[in-house]
């Protein structure tokens, strides 16, 4: 055995503990990343006490109703603050109308149905509790974005069974009068005036749709221009314009800020996880990448109360058609 050298044993024994403490270094990063992971589903998917929640689908219905009919969404918070909202608003300004709930969207139904044991109706099943109870005027709103496909598969549902009801009416969706877009485009200034310093570029992201009725963004973006507000920007996660056209636009400023809100009904997966989420193809993402300081606003339309005005202004118009018939 040389001097200077320690023996082989012990070279061996400081490499077998060097492996060991890479090994446990790599395990506690691993269980940080799960603990994370489970950390962030959870705060997506969390709910709020379901016993809190009216899903207005009882039967005792009485002879009129007011059926609330939305896409749907699996996040429960912003479903009470957003959908819940506009049918308690829709039950204030009709009292003699039983106000119920209908989903269109099957993979939601299901999806909450499954993780949090809350059952809502479907469309077709809320058509058939309507008509089951014996209701004899019968109003359908519509809590949808524009006239697209999903509102013309749900004026045909309710055509269908329209036979079972002595009046029936489907109201607008929120964007169809020039009045509605204006009334809009105002709510949404309103709310983030108080961020405007002119160096905030605000970015509102749509869903979109392949239907014609996606002009209807365009739209917006030429009224806010015309209202003199040119750092407000219309994009949207599925169709025209996309973020690649929204970021083009804003990197034409000189914004030091971007603010990012769902110019949706509510503020679900697509604004938690295509608009804020932090993974490569998020607008937050992109944003960032681009230089931007940005701020998320996980709020959805239904949450202002100018919004849902307009929801109760086409009931009633609904309601008018019924007595006109």
């Amino acid at each position: 055995m040389s001097e200077g050298k320690p023996p082989c044993f012990w070279r061996g024994g400081f490499l077998a503990i060097g492996r060991d403490i890479i090994f446990l270094h790599l395990i506690v990063i691993s269980l940080i990343q799960c603990y994370y992971y489970l950390y962030t589903y959870l705060k997506q998917n969390e709910t709020e006490d379901a016993s809190l929640e009216n899903t207005r689908n009882q039967d005792g219905i009485g002879e009129k109703e007011l059926l609330a009919a939305s896409f749907g969404t699996s996040y429960q918070d912003t479903r009470c603050r957003t959908i819940g909202a506009i049918e308690e608003d829709l039950e204030q300004a009709f009292p003699e109308y039983s106000v119920r709930r209908g989903f269109t969207s099957r993979m939601i139904i299901n999806r909450v149905k499954t993780r949090d044991q809350i059952v809502i109706d479907s469309l077709e099943e809320a058509l058939r509790r309507a008509a089951d109870n014996g209701v004899k005027r019968l109003i359908v709103q519509p809590t949808h974005m524009m006239d697209g496909f999903e509102y013309t598969a749900l004026a045909d549902k309710v055509a269908e069974y329209s036979r079972f009801f002595e009046a029936a009416a489907v109201g607008k969706p929120l964007l169809s009068s020039e009045g509605d877009f204006q009334a809009v485009v105002q709510a949404l200034i309103e709310e983030t005036e108080e961020y405007d310093d002119k160096e905030t570029a605000f970015c509102f992201m749509g869903h979109g749709t392949e239907a014609q009725a996606n002009h209807v963004y365009r739209k917006l973006q030429e009224m806010f221009l015309a209202a003199g507000h040119e750092n407000y920007f219309i994009g949207t996660v599925e169709a025209e314009p996309a973020l690649e056209e929204v970021l083009a636009q804003v990197k034409k400023g000189s914004y030091k800020r971007a603010v990012l809100q769902p110019l949706m009904i509510v503020a679900g997966d697509h604004a938690n996880n295509d608009m804020a989420g932090d993974e490569e193809g998020s607008w937050k993402r992109a944003f960032e990448e681009a230089g931007y300081e940005v701020s998320c606003i996980l709020k959805g339309l239904g949450e202002l109360e100018k919004i849902r005005r307009i929801f109760v202004r086409h009931a009633k118009e609904a309601e008018s058609s019924l007595s006109e018939a």
